[in-house]
């Protein structure tokens, strides 16, 4: 289970080390791609072998799911893990979220998120302000 923020920073290789706590986990491959609100979304491969067979489920004929499925699968890059718990971002990654220096990773239980620490802290401050009418819709839907 991922939970926690962490903050890191790219190199000048592009390589972004992983928080000790998530790397036994994740293991020596893991799956990185195109998130919603401009982040990366990563995944470990058991994880990612799920998601995609339900995406593989969606039906064709709804230009919806063909879009997220394009968006999920065609940006999905497997990215080895160093010996240092490192991994090298691809850039057309790095652009899509505006992966700049400083890193945030989020962990969401099954999945980690990348964002640009600038990018989330505007997003986090945003969130914050709306929690009580999140909540609100939240428990709407029995939560």
């Amino acid at each position: 289970m991922f939970i926690g923020e962490y903050h890191h920073a790219i190199d000048d290789k592009s390589r972004l080390a992983l928080p000790v706590k998530f790397r036994e986990e994740l293991g020596r491959s893991l799956v990185v791609t195109r998130g919603l609100d401009n982040c990366l979304f990563v995944y470990t491969q058991q994880e990612w072998s799920q998601l995609a067979e339900r995406l593989s489920k969606l039906p064709v004929a709804k230009a919806n799911t063909r879009a997220f499925a394009r968006l999920m699968l065609a940006g999905a890059m497997e990215l080895e893990v160093d010996k240092q718990g490192r991994v090298i971002l691809p850039d057309y990654l790095r652009k899509y979220a505006s992966l700049k220096k400083k890193v945030v990773i989020a962990g969401l239980l099954n999945r980690l998120e990348l964002w640009d620490a600038l990018v989330w802290q505007k997003y986090q401050a945003g969130t914050e302000r709306n929690a009580g009418d999140i909540a609100e819709a939240l428990g709407e839907l029995g939560v």
